[in-house]
C-alpha cells in the first residue's frame, strides 16, 4: 500500500507539473507549452517591458498634443513628426500584447492574435514611409532652399501622410491575405499567435517595406550631406567677408541645417532597430532563432519609438518647452494655442 500511494502522489505531483507548464491545462493534448526560464528573468522583462510601453505612451502623446496643440509647430516638417508619433503612440499601445507573450502563451483568440500582427505590421510599414518623406522634406528644404514653400506646403504633406498610411495597409493587408481570411489557421497548437507569409511576398515585402525606402533615404541623405558640408563652408566665408548683411541669412541656413542633423539622427536610430529584424527576415533565418532572441530582435524594434521623443527633447527646444506648458495645464488657457513656443 505504501509503495502504491508512492507511486500514485509521484504520478499526480509529474501530472500537475506538466499542467503547470501548458497555457491552457483543459487542453492536454492541444494546448502549447510555456516558455520556461528563470523566475527572476521573468520578472525583469516584465519590468522592463512595462516601463518602456508606459515611457513610449506617453512621451509620443506628448508629441502628439504639441505638434496638434500649438499654431506655430503646425509645420510641414512638423506634420511629418506628428504622423511618427502617431505610430510610435500606437507600438507603445500594442507593447502591452508583446509583454503577454513573454511565456509564449496568447490567451485572447485568434482574431485578436490576427488583429495584433496586423496592425504592428502596418504601424512599422507606415512609420518607414514616414521616414522616406522626412528625407524628401530635408533633401528638398537643404538642396532647394528657394522653393521649398512652394514646394512642400502643409496640404501636400497631408497627402503623402495619408498616402503612406493607405498603402501600407493595403500592402499589409495582401501580404496577410489569407491569415485574415482565416485566423489561426497556422497555429500549431492553442495558446500561439503565429502569422505566415508566403516566401515570395514576404521578399516582396522586404523589397518594399525595408530595403527600397532604405536606399532612397540613404541616398537623399548622401546628398543633403554633400550639400550641407557646402553650405556651412559658405556660410563661414560669407560671415567673415559681411558679419552685418548675413546674420539673418545665416540664422535660418543654421535652423535648416540642424534640423536635418536632427532628423538624420532619429533615421540612423530606426534604421539600427530596424534592420536586425529585415536581415533575418532576409536571410530566411528566422525558423534558427531562439525565443530569447526573437523576442530581442521585437522589442528593438519597439524600443525605438521610445527613443524618438528623447531625441526630439534633446535637439529641439520647443518640445521641451511645450512638455513644461502641457505639465503645468497652462495650455488648457484660453488662447494658449498661440503661445510663442518657438
Amino acid at each position: 500500500m505504501t509503495s502504491t500511494a508512492a507511486s500514485c502522489l509521484l504520478f499526480l505531483r509529474m501530472k500537475s507539473l506538466e499542467e503547470a507548464e501548458l497555457c491552457f491545462p483543459e487542453l492536454l493534448n492541444s494546448s502549447c507549452r510555456k516558455a520556461m526560464g528563470p523566475h527572476s528573468v521573468s520578472m525583469l522583462t516584465y519590468i522592463l517591458l512595462s516601463s518602456i510601453s508606459v515611457l513610449t505612451v506617453t512621451l509620443n502623446l506628448l508629441v502628439i498634443i504639441s505638434i496638434s496643440h500649438f499654431k506655430q509647430l503646425h509645420t510641414p516638417t512638423n506634420l511629418l513628426l506628428l504622423s511618427l508619433a502617431v505610430s510610435d503612440f500606437f507600438v507603445g499601445l500594442l507593447m502591452c500584447f508583446q509583454i503577454m507573450l513573454i511565456d509564449g502563451c496568447w490567451f485572447f483568440g485568434d482574431i485578436m492574435c490576427m488583429l495584433y500582427q496586423y496592425l504592428g505590421y502596418i504601424i512599422t510599414s507606415a512609420s518607414v514611409g514616414t521616414m522616406v518623406l522626412i528625407s524628401v522634406d530635408r533633401y528638398v528644404a537643404i538642396c532647394d532652399p528657394l522653393h521649398y514653400s512652394n514646394k512642400v506646403t502643409q496640404k501636400r504633406v497631408k497627402i503623402c501622410v495619408c498616402l503612406s498610411w493607405i498603402c501600407s495597409a493595403f500592402l499589409q493587408t495582401l501580404m496577410l491575405k489569407d491569415n485574415l481570411e482565416q485566423p489561426g489557421r497556422y497555429k500549431s497548437c492553442f495558446g500561439e499567435c503565429v502569422v505566415v507569409i508566403d516566401y515570395i511576398a514576404g521578399l516582396v515585402d522586404v523589397f518594399l517595406s525595408f530595403i527600397g525606402p532604405v536606399t532612397v533615404i540613404i541616398v537623399l541623405y548622401m546628398r543633403v550631406f554633400v550639400v550641407a558640408v557646402s553650405q556651412a563652408r559658405a556660410m563661414r566665408s560669407h560671415t567673415a567677408a559681411f558679419p552685418l548683411k548675413s546674420s539673418v541669412r545665416v540664422t535660418a541656413k543654421k535652423s535648416e541645417l540642424k534640423a536635418a542633423r536632427t532628423l538624420g539622427v532619429v533615421i540612423v536610430v530606426f534604421l539600427m532597430c530596424l534592420c536586425p529584424y529585415y536581415c533575418v527576415a532576409l536571410t530566411g533565418q528566422d525558423t534558427l532563432l531562439n525565443a530569447s532572441t526573437a523576442t530581442f530582435i521585437i522589442c528593438l524594434i519597439y524600443f525605438n519609438s521610445c527613443l524618438n521623443p528623447v531625441i526630439y527633447a534633446f535637439f529641439y527646444p520647443w518640445f521641451r518647452k511645450s512638455i513644461k506648458l502641457i505639465v503645468t495645464l497652462k495650455i488648457l488657457q484660453p488662447g494658449s494655442y498661440a503661445t510663442n513656443i518657438l
